[in-house]
């Protein structure tokens, strides 16, 4: 279940995409299975190697192709990335820039590997349901690693805006998941024996595999009202 939208962000087969804070590969692997040379980054040793070896499960099944897609992992540090300037077509970041106390230095170095003309989608929480959890749950944010702010849309888009880049628009996704961190935040962030959170993950897991029309219909409806991430797109001026 991807967050950012690829068609909107403009991939196409061949392009350079960096999945900065890959986590376990979702935006990754689709980028591969779209025909795209993908760099895949994240500073956790468990996540790198994890998105390895599925990479090297899907080169095996066939699914993949070395001869025309190329992806690599790495494991590193948002604040200082690997990478010459320019050097991806596009870029995502799902999820990550509210983990990091020096956002706006993982935000320049973000734009710094991109390629003029090139095109970004940032993900985060959204403020409304995120300070629903925050409220409910301490637990939820003060772990370590855990999230270190709350955005506000004009707060994140002006700091994206300072690197140089341009907004390009902004929609929501993941209606449907609000409310289960709700709930989570409510009976504890690691109870998952809990039965009403086991049979709401029963639900979420049926959206994911199977789309039904219902969940479908219900993730358009919500998502807009209290979708739980927002997404930005952004693209990097010819001149830059």
């Amino acid at each position: 279940m991807l967050t950012a939208n690829y068609d909107i962000l403009g991939l196409r087969a061949g392009d350079r995409i960096l999945d900065l804070g890959c986590g376990f590969g979702r935006h990754a692997y689709e980028a591969a299975r779209r025909g795209a040379h993908v760099i895949a980054l994240d500073a956790g040793e468990d996540e790198v190697n994890g998105v390895a070896g599925t990479f090297a499960a899907m080169v095996e099944a066939g699914e993949l192709s070395p001869e025309t897609t190329r992806v690599g992992v790495v494991q590193g540090d948002a604040l200082h990335l690997p990478f010459v300037d320019g050097s991806f077509d596009r870029v995502v970041c799902s999820e990550v820039l509210e983990h990091i106390p020096d956002d706006l230095g993982a935000m320049r170095e973000l734009a710094r590997v991109l390629r003029p003309g090139g095109t970004m989608a940032i993900t985060i929480p959204r403020f409304g349901p995120e300070l629903v959890n925050w409220a409910l749950s301490d637990e939820y944010h003060m772990v370590p690693g855990g999230h270190v702010r709350i955005y506000r849309r004009r707060v994140i888009e002006g700091r994206l805006t300072s690197t140089g880049l341009t907004v390009t628009g902004h929609h929501y996704a993941h209606g449907l998941h609000s409310p289960y961190w709700w709930l989570k935040c409510l009976v504890g962030t690691t109870n998952d024996s809990h039965w009403a959170v086991k049979l709401y993950h029963r639900l979420l897991v049926w959206d994911i595999m199977k789309g039904p029309k219902t969940t479908r219909y219900a993730e358009k409806v919500l998502s807009p009202l209290m979708g739980k991430s927002l997404i930005i797109y952004l693209r990097k001026p010819e001149n830059s």
